[in-house]
């Protein structure tokens, strides 16, 4: 009558994603992007493993859009310097392996992927402006309008006034 339980808890799941979102700094976008590549990965590697194909490829993909779109694409690589350049360069190589793993069906190269995703997030988790109060008297810590090379930036359009 008024739909099925599994489509509200979807819709609930979306609007707590959405409300995450919405209330996240942008160190915490980047750790909920690392989290959403790493499950769309898990989901791919059950899929394969079960020769649900379709279902492989569209987790494959969510993956390799997040990368591509969300973590490549927040790169800021005139202000990054080298570490920019080289994080583009990994997510590029990761998005590769994606589709060869698709191809393949190589369990192996998705875990692979996995694996630089997870250390790259545990860096990212190390650097967590919460971190800033083990940091030594000597070091200032970051304030609330220091600029992070590797946070999402805002399109210049939405930045006009």
């Amino acid at each position: 009558m008024f739909g099925s339980s599994s489509s509200g808890a979807k819709a609930y799941a979306t609007v707590g994603v959405e409300t995450g979102v919405a209330a996240a700094s942008p160190h915490k976008l980047i750790v909920m992007l690392f989290e959403g590549a790493m499950v769309a990965i898990t989901s791919a590697i059950q899929h394969m493993q079960a020769g649900e194909i379709a279902r492989k490829g569209e987790a494959i993909s969510k993956a390799i859009t997040i990368i591509d779109h969300g973590l490549r694409a927040s790169l800021d690589k005139k202000v990054g310097g080298e570490v920019a350049l080289n994080l583009d360069a990994l997510y590029e190589y990761m998005s590769s392996r994606l589709v060869i793993a698709n191809l393949k069906n190589q369990v192996i190269i998705l875990e692979e992927v996995y694996q630089l995703l997870k250390g790259l997030k545990d860096a990212w988790d190390a650097i967590a402006p919460s971190n800033a109060g083990s940091m030594p008297a000597s070091q200032p810590t970051p304030g609330a309008a220091a600029y992070d090379p590797l946070a999402p930036q805002a399109p210049s359009r939405l930045m006009k006034a």
